[in-house]
């Protein structure tokens, strides 16, 4: 009885420790929780391997006080059940456990209906995973994120028959398969399959010698955040040890993942304490040697209004700063990603800005491979613990764009062309509507994506509708003025007449962020926090503006002003107030204003909003490119659902 002896310590210690948790200490039985008809009507998904960690109940309360909560044997070892549970652990020691035992799936946990001792014994034993005859029951879809994230799962096991990988936020099983170079509805190979579990459970034994198993993140938050630094590539050849020296470089990454809120967002520059000079600056007046900061580019200003802004940005802040920071631009970074870093740093640069959010990956692999560089890049809603992340907050610029397009709207509705469905970008077209709302609530806001066959078909196509003020690109290539309506513009045969639009100012960003650097502000906010920091300024600092035309009548230039005022001295909120979502869904929050995190990660269309995100099929290569790295999940996960029950 020696091995039963055993097992009834480990139930009664997990027993004990539950009751004094205030937990229930028995299994969870399925039909307590479950509808008996729903559960008889389940999906069967025949024989199967399971893992044995996911093994979590019984499907019916008969046997549940006879296991304690981690499948470890409650009865006395005179039972009867102890003779039973004792002969069939010697014969799983002598010839193992072949039979399956039968199990209801439900949210990727499993209950047991028959061998309910089996399964405790393999739990006993250590064994991954058990053969099973699973029945689905599926969950209702009723909105909650949790139930959202299975269906997700549901349709990743389907491409990839793996069910032991499991993530924490929404999208990231879609984002798992690009990170492995297939498309979102690509179905895996056996020979795939079996390669890449391989390589997986290698990764979770690195994973668990590291102390993983104590963190409250998933083996796949590590997974995915490994794969961010390093590509599948890093995992494909690399030992266990390998494996760990990698897993230990990223560690605080790894770490970051168990963050309900990953990102210490920041809304505007953190103030230097006052200090006095040391006495050798005092009496020889000397000064910190200049900063060095490498400018990174994924285009050329010629090819890109974006690169053009930024690098607009970078010599004001050269003339501002003079001698106290040196700064070099380096263009098309995406020719040689890793050349370019290493060529930067060559050159004594010791701050790299990426001014990309397509260069976030190449930004992330040069900080953890250079640990002594302070590497940027310039996107929203990507909690990384290596880099910073910087990007104004444009919405509250495209709500008083909004506000003054529906003071001119009449009785006319407006367009809007969005480029990229990326995080951030959705705030901006709400918050455009919720301008021209708040002005005229009868306006409507029809949405197309310049990324879904190209600005100027988008422009048409509102154009087609009879609409004309249009709030399109925010940026455009010189000699391009004419091409294609940017800003708000008054659009109609004749041409166009630009109104108003938002003005970017990077050098306000840059030289702030760099007399940070030189006053050590940085580092004093890294022993801060243990999350990632994002710097997410608005107009209230500077970094945006908005601008409009002479021709502008002047009580809708007095009625921008007041708004720029509001909105800059925390008076006027965009996202404060009901808001209902166009397809008639209230959202939740309001009432003390969204959150800085719900706005960068919004989904959902405003009520006056006509059109949708688009689906990652639609959109031109350059728009995948982009939204593989930032893309909300809305679009990049493809959602083949089960039956409703």
């Amino acid at each position: 009885m020696g091995s039963y002896k055993e097992a009834l310590k480990r139930g009664q210690k997990e027993y004990r420790e539950c009751i004094n948790r205030g937990e229930y200490p028995y299994l969870p039985a399925l039909s307590e929780f479950i509808q008996e008809d729903r559960i008889a009507s389940g999906t069967d998904l025949g024989l199967c391997v399971i893992p044995t960690d996911f093994i979590v109940g019984t499907r019916s309360p008969g046997r549940v006080r006879a296991f304690a909560r981690n499948f470890m044997p409650l009865m006395p070892e005179t039972s009867e059940f102890a003779t039973k549970w004792n002969a069939l652990s010697r014969a799983h020691e002598s010839e193992g456990i072949r039979d399956p035992i039968k199990a209801f799936e439900y949210m990727n946990r499993y209950y047991v209906a028959e061998g309910n001792k089996r399964a405790s014994i393999l739990k006993f034993y250590g064994a991954p995973t058990v053969a099973a005859e699973v029945v689905r029951v599926w969950p209702i879809r009723d909105g909650d994120r949790g139930v959202e994230r299975y269906y997700e799962y549901v349709d990743f096991h389907r491409l990839s028959g793996i069910n032991f990988l499991e993530f924490s936020r929404d999208g990231q099983y879609a984002q798992f398969q690009r990170l492995l170079g297939k498309g979102p509805e690509e179905p895996w190979t056996e020979e795939e399959r079996r390669h890449i579990t391989a390589r997986l459970h290698l990764f979770g034994e690195a994973y668990e010698e590291l102390g993983g198993r104590q963190l409250r993140s998933t083996l796949g938050d590590a997974v995915l955040a490994f794969l961010r630094v390093s590509g599948w590539d890093g995992l494909e050849n690399c030992s266990r040890d390998e494996l760990r020296a990698k897993l230990g470089k990223i560690w605080e990454e790894i770490k970051l993942q168990q963050e309900e809120s990953p990102a210490d967002v920041k809304l505007e520059p953190t103030e230097e304490k006052d200090k006095k000079p040391g006495l050798i600056s005092l009496v020889l007046g000397s000064s910190p040697a200049p900063i060095k900061a490498a400018f990174l580019h994924d285009r050329t200003i010629e090819e890109s209004a974006w690169t053009l802004s930024h690098e607009l940005g970078r010599q004001r802040v050269q003339e501002v700063l003079g001698g106290e920071v040196q700064t070099t631009p380096y263009f098309k970074t995406m020719d040689d990603p890793m050349g370019t870093v290493e060529r930067a740093v060559k050159d004594g640069n010791s701050v790299i800005f990426t001014t990309s959010p397509v260069l976030l990956p190449l930004a992330l692999r040069a900080a953890v491979e250079m640990p002594e560089i302070q590497v940027f890049n310039c996107s929203v809603g990507q909690p990384h613990r290596y880099i910073r992340t910087y990007y104004p907050r444009m919405y509250e610029a495209k709500f008083v764009l909004g506000a003054i397009a529906g003071s001119l709207a009449g009785a006319n509705h407006l367009g809007y062309v969005c480029d990229y469905p990326i995080y951030g970008q959705v705030a901006g077209i709400n918050a455009f509507a919720l301008g021209a709302q708040m002005v005229n609530p009868r306006l409507k806001v029809f949405l197309e994506w310049s990324s879904v066959g190209g600005a100027a078909a988008a422009v048409n196509r509102l154009r087609e509708r009879g609409i004309s003020l249009i709030s399109s690109r925010d940026l455009v290539r010189p000699g391009d003025w004419d091409s294609i309506s940017f800003g708000l513009s008054l659009v109609n045969d004749d041409g166009q007449v630009q109104l108003a639009m938002p003005h970017w100012r990077w050098d306000v960003y840059y030289e702030a962020m760099l007399r940070q650097l030189r006053g050590k502000i940085l580092i004093r906010e890294d022993a801060e926090t243990p999350r990632a920091v994002n710097y997410y300024w608005g107009m209230k600092v500077g970094v945006v503006d908005v601008r409009c035309n002479e021709v502008v009548p002047d009580a809708t230039r007095r009625l921008t002003r007041v708004l720029k005022e509001s909105v800059s001295g925390g008076i006027c909120n965009p996202f404060q107030g009901p808001l209902y979502a166009n397809n008639g869904r209230k959202i939740e929050g309001w009432e003390s204003a969204l959150s800085v995190e719900e706005i960068i990660a919004m989904d959902w269309l405003n009520e006056n909003v006509e059109g949708s995100i688009p689906e990652y099929e639609e959109l031109s290569e350059v728009g995948k490119a982009t939204v593989d790295v930032l893309g909300v999940p809305k679009v990049i996960e493809t959602r083949k659902t089960g039956p409703e029950k």
